[in-house]
């Protein structure tokens, strides 16, 4: 595996965590508010989902992790696999934008893993 992978696939993982804190942790705060584009009532009644939501977030995170520091092209391929399915998911059911955000960095990782060295 390359490491331009390796780093790609370290740079999903970062979003990731990101992501998940955004969800669990500040999801009633101005910056989940902000990036979610959410007001503080709708905020304060989906509270619990996005959590869960944030937690799953948190799973893949460390699922991409494992593959990119082990170097297990097999490991990391299919949670970037993971990662394009629940963005294009997203981008299908919620928002567009969320296919550049999440799945297109996934997509690029994935390239750069699949590519010769």
């Amino acid at each position: 595996m390359s490491l331009f992978a390796i780093v790609a696939g370290l740079c999903v993982a970062l979003l990731h965590v990101y992501i998940m804190v955004l969800e669990m942790v500040l999801w009633t705060r101005p910056l989940g508010l902000k990036t979610f584009r959410n007001t503080l009532e709708k905020a304060q009644a989906t509270r619990v989902l996005a959590a869960n939501q944030g937690l799953y977030n948190g799973f893949l995170a460390a699922g991409l992790f494992w593959g990119a520091l082990q170097a297990r092209a097999d490991v990391l391929g299919f949670f970037l696999g993971c990662v394009v399915v629940a963005g294009g998911y997203g981008a299908y059911s919620v928002n567009r934008r969320i296919f550049v955000v999440q799945a297109l960095p996934a997509l690029i990782a994935l390239a750069l893993l699949w590519l010769p060295r």
